[in-house]
């Protein structure tokens, strides 16, 4: 494959849409969560949550854009006059109540009214600073944390019709690495490889590219390195990480191949990071921590001797966007619950001279893990 591939293979059929019952249900959860926690409430503004939450997905803006959930209160979205159509034609409008704010008014003094003075509220990560600042000078008595910190588990387990929008794209992943080992590798810049992997993968039905990396050679050992201009050449080990979102949720897999035969030395630190990928997928059960994902993948590379070299958290979650929670890395005890979607993908990063990294994406079951991913973690020989 030496020019941009074609958009003439099918994709897969459409999943089913989401319901204004599904994201009644997803807003009902939020707000008792928060109750739980000892909050007042949830504060979201223009982002993944709001997609998650309501269907709706605005440009943030300095127009004030807020969706307001508290237990037992319906739920109401705050949005600018000229955005109101679309809010209110958003699939999860008719499980809430949109008001609108005109320009010239102030934004803060129409959500005020809506919250507890004096309460703690989780405010979504990506809230832009001048719109929390408003707030508290409306409201100075009213305190805010990070929604991650507060409400971790918030968008964690995924109902059956999101399983089945990360399985399309696990599997959509899969088709683009398949296709991506016909290509050729030697003599190709790292951005050459790496137009052809987002180009795959659109062809397969993404619609967003968040990333691709091809780190050839030393450029390997930088775990997230972004394709450059380096050429690739025989006898180089490739770490190939690329993911995006399809039908609104994300893809993320990782193989590294290798261009011509490898090296003992290289085979065995594949041989290495595959055990070690293998093992932290066993870990998945529901009830071990999150921790214990991590443990089970860094003993057998530190037992291999190259713990050193295993520079980052085993894994992260994945759904609306690429990187999510839950997180699998030492000191976090969050229990395992079946629904959760994570990467398991370990690495060794020799600098210098090459990495290596195996990533599939998983779901707990009801008794072990499923994976997403299913190409060979056998190391593929690239020419």
């Amino acid at each position: 494959m030496t020019s941009t591939p074609t958009s003439s293979t099918p994709t897969s059929s459409t999943p089913a849409p989401f319901t204004a019952d599904d994201y009644r249900a997803r807003m009902t959860r939020a707000a008792e969560a928060a109750a739980e926690a000892g909050l007042a409430g949830v504060l979201v503004a223009p982002g993944p949550d709001l997609v998650h939450l309501t269907g709706y997905r605005p440009v943030a803006t300095e127009r004030l854009t807020v969706l307001v959930l508290s237990a037992g209160r319906e739920p109401v979205l705050v949005v600018p006059t000229l955005e109101a159509p679309d809010a209110a034609g958003a699939t999860g409008a008719p499980a809430l109540t949109v008001r609108d704010w005109t320009d010239g008014k102030d934004p803060y003094a129409a959500v005020a009214p809506l919250l507890d003075a004096r309460g703690r509220f989780a405010v979504s990560d990506n809230t832009w600073a001048m719109h929390l600042l408003g707030l508290q000078r409306e409201l100075p008595a009213a305190s805010y944390v990070s929604l991650t910190e507060a409400l971790p588990m918030l968008r964690a387990v995924k109902d059956a019709h999101e399983l089945a929008r990360l399985e399309a794209a696990g599997a959509a992943a899969d088709r683009a690495y398949a296709e991506i080992l016909t290509a050729r590798f030697a003599g190709r810049r790292e951005t050459e490889v790496a137009a052809d992997l987002a180009a795959l993968l659109m062809r397969f039905g993404h619609s967003q590219v968040d990333f691709t990396v091809v780190g050839s050679g030393p450029n390997g050992a930088n775990p997230h390195h972004e394709a450059g201009d380096r050429t690739i050449a025989a006898g180089d080990m490739v770490v190939l990480d690329f993911g995006g979102l399809k039908d609104g949720y994300g893809s993320d897999t990782t193989r590294t191949v290798h261009v011509g035969e490898p090296s003992p030395a290289e085979q065995h630190i594949h041989d290495v990071v595959r055990e070690a990928q293998r093992a932290g997928i066993e870990a998945v059960r529901p009830g071990a921590a999150c921790q214990d994902v991590d443990r089970a993948a860094r003993e057998i590379i530190d037992e291999a001797g190259y713990g050193d070299l295993f520079i980052h958290r085993t894994g992260h979650g994945i759904g609306v966007t690429t990187h999510e929670p839950p997180y699998m890395i030492e000191g976090e005890e969050q229990p395992l619950v079946p629904g959760m979607c994570f990467s398991v993908e370990p690495g060794i990063y020799l600098p210098g001279r090459f990495g290596v990294r195996i990533e599939d994406i998983v779901t707990v079951t009801d008794d072990g893990a499923r994976r997403f991913n299913t190409t060979p973690r056998e190391m593929a020989i690239v020419e």
